[in-house]
């Protein structure tokens, strides 16, 4: 993707005032892309990037996607460190403290680091979307919430530092969807036991055969969150009833978790099979 700053180009005599404006569209003030092309996440982040005339920083949401973070929202604004509040449409800047150490240079940009992105989210709230955008974060990263938390302790007076332990308690790194971890924490509000995450099945010969969500193995007991794509692909649904049925023999229950489906009911066959709460 060529992702050019107009005037540069121009002064550089890398395309005429004619080619700017018949096979190129712009983004943002001053920055170009080709007329027809679509912009993945890392285009959008390079194009704020150049916005910000090199200067800026990448952080928050777009570092984390940097980092390898699936789940990133393509219509979010992009995430700028910068001296300046003033940006356009597109853009968010923002004006925290970066220390030494905290900043990495990824594809020719300055990022903040994986530790640093990590407690720049876990300061914002509301803590369930927090907690699914750090798990998504420790999916592609594996971090450690103990690096995360020495960075919090460079920075004690920055907004939102409170949450920071709260939201890396609930941190698990096995989430493979947003909404796995929103299932999760709905099994840990309702009183279960934290529930393991990627619970290896074996086969006969010992080797893991299948990988449940989560669950607790000492009551055999899986909850799992079933996508659209379980139900509209034959494929994959063929590939799920012999899992299933598998999973079955060798011992475990499994309460399979649909889109639509109720807390108070999924919270209610999760007891049922056994799975004690606190009182």
């Amino acid at each position: 993707m060529q992702i050019i700053i107009g005037s540069e180009a121009l002064a550089a005599g890398a395309v005429t005032r004619y080619q700017l404006s018949v096979e190129y569209r712009r983004v943002l003030p001053d920055v170009y892309v080709p007329k027809r092309a679509a912009l993945t996440l890392d285009d959008q982040i390079r194009a704020g990037w150049l916005w910000s005339h090199r200067r800026g920083t990448v952080c928050g949401l777009s570092a984390a996607g940097m980092h390898g973070a699936r789940w990133v929202d393509c219509s979010l604004p992009v995430e700028l460190n910068l001296g300046h509040n003033k940006a356009p449409g597109g853009v968010v800047v923002r004006r925290d403290t970066l220390l030494d150490g905290e900043v990495v240079h990824l594809h020719g940009m300055p990022v903040t680091s994986i530790e640093r992105t990590a407690f720049d989210l876990a300061r914002r709230p509301p803590l369930r979307k927090t907690v699914q955008r750090l798990d998504a974060l420790a999916n592609a990263t594996q971090f450690k919430p103990a690096d995360v938390l020495a960075v919090a302790e460079r920075h004690p007076r920055l907004r939102g530092n409170r949450q920071v332990p709260a939201a890396l308690d609930l941190v698990d790194a096995g989430a493979q969807s947003p909404q796995e971890t929103w299932l999760r924490l709905l099994l840990i509000g309702a009183g279960f036991p934290r529930p393991t995450t990627q619970i290896p099945v074996l086969s006969p010969g010992g080797r893991p055969r299948y990988f449940l969500d989560m669950g607790w193995e000492d009551v055999m007991v899986a909850v799992e969150y079933d996508g659209q794509q379980h139900r509209t692909d034959p494929v994959q649904y063929r590939k799920d009833v012999t899992r299933s049925e598998y999973v079955a023999t060798v011992g475990w229950r499994r309460v399979a978790v649909l889109a639509g489906d109720r807390g108070p009911d999924i919270i209610a066959r999760v007891e049922a099979l056994g799975v004690p709460r606190a009182h």
